[in-house]
């Protein structure tokens, strides 16, 4: 189907019992601000969504294709996470041993007692790099490792829990390389992207460059809008977690450098991935459906673990707000009330995935047999899901005969 909406396509698939999430998409390019994006859903394993629309780049000159891709921001987390599920599975890795055993320079600086799950779940106590680092240091995988193993603790693994935003996937990419040989990149393209014919990349080749959307920073607050605390104490102390978050990467987070040929080239698996929405909810799908991942099988117990609350006890010592975390995936959650503005991912109780910054998700339902994705290229200031990926999560659960709960979406019993 083709439709148009104030010069915005809206092109690909969409069964009618989903049409509201295809007219929601036409709403967030006709009043919500989107630019380029992609929509995908499959429930039962079937494909019941798959939408693309709008423009590739902020001059609107490039129409957004059925192959456009682009950054994912900490979706790529989901991914990676997924990649350390399935070594478990092989038991080659397990989550109750230290990192030290599999990365013995990580000892260093009182690191002995962080353990694999601490790892994945954001409570290791190695959010951030204390020491000025390099321009373009994320690009030098090896001087980057040799960072974390010198790293010292901002608390004791397991009794508190920060956003791991940028050294997450390095702890865990690393993770992936001692135990397999192959740096986290390769293994994501061998072991999932092309067993399963997914567009997904972490470290893009060259030769797919052009195919790449520009990932846009979300517009300056307008004035008296409300900014988020963490971005108020970033701005205001560059020393704080959540300044050295932003602003000690190297000069990552520059607007213009987090796409630019050397990034994408780079193996940066907190949220250097390169992808659209059809490839991450593929990717769902095999893990709640098909419970298959290239050669590996997973069980019940293992789709249960995944989804499991490991941190939420208290607030995030970087983002100064709640938030819940399993072993490397994000739950649906709402701040509480009081905090403003507000941070919401409202999902079932049931889903897990990641958010990216900026607005996009990519999260697995296992009850409901549902998979999810929305990818943009145009950022929201919004903390979680924005208001425009939220409003395509609701639409696909109002579908599915679900109806709002506490916080969640909960499956109406006459359904």
């Amino acid at each position: 189907m083709t439709v148009q909406t104030q010069e915005v396509a809206v092109q690909g698939y969409c069964d009618p019992r989903f049409d509201e999430v295809a007219a929601e998409l036409r709403r967030n390019f006709a009043e919500r601000g989107e630019l380029g994006a992609s929509v995908a859903v499959t429930v039962g394993g079937e494909t019941v969504v798959d939408l693309w629309g709008g423009w590739a780049d902020s001059e609107r000159s490039r129409p957004w294709e059925q192959d456009t891709i682009c950054l994912i921001m900490s979706c790529t987390k989901g991914v990676v996470a997924l990649a350390a599920h399935m070594l478990a599975v092989e038991g080659l890795l397990d989550f109750d041993t230290p990192v030290a055993h599999y990365w013995p320079e990580f000892a260093a600086a009182g690191k002995g007692g962080v353990l694999v799950r601490h790892v994945l779940s954001h409570q290791a106590g190695v959010p951030v790099f204390r020491t000025p680092v390099e321009p373009g240091v994320f690009y030098d995988w090896e001087r980057v490792v040799e960072l974390l193993a010198a790293e010292e603790l901002w608390w004791q693994p397991g009794r508190a829990y920060g956003y791991h935003a940028m050294t997450w996937g390095f702890l865990v990419g690393e993770l992936v390389r001692r135990v397999t040989g192959i740096g986290i990149g390769q293994f994501v393209r061998e072991e999932i992207a092309e067993p399963l014919g997914l567009d997904l990349w972490i470290g893009l080749p060259a030769s797919e460059h052009a195919r790449v959307s520009h990932f846009n920073p979300a517009p300056p607050p307008a004035p008296g809008e409300l900014v988020p605390g963490f971005l108020v104490q970033a701005m205001t102390d560059p020393t704080s977690l959540p300044g050295l978050m932003l602003g000690n990467t190297g000069g990552y987070f520059l607007p213009e450098e987090w796409d630019s040929p050397a990034a994408l080239q780079a193996a940066i698996p907190a949220c250097g991935g390169v992808g659209n929405a059809r490839a991450l909810a593929s990717m769902y799908r095999a893990l709640v459906h098909d419970r298959r991942v290239g050669r590996v099988s997973l069980g019940f117990a293992d789709v249960v673990r995944m989804g499991a609350v490991q941190s939420a006890l208290s607030e995030d010592v970087v983002l100064g707000g709640p938030g819940r975390w399993t072993l490397g995936f994000h739950k649906g959650t709402v701040t509480a009330r009081g905090i403003e503005p507000p941070a919401r991912c409202v999902l079932s109780e049931d889903a897990f995935g990641h958010t990216g910054h900026g607005g996009s998700i990519g999260f697995a339902d296992p009850v409901a047999d549902l998979s999810f994705a929305y990818v943009m290229n145009q950022m929201d200031p919004d903390l979680g899901l924005s208001a425009k990926g939220q409003s395509l999560v609701d639409a696909t659960y109002r579908a599915l005969g679900y109806e709002p709960g506490h916080g969640a979406w909960v499956r109406d019993p006459r359904s």
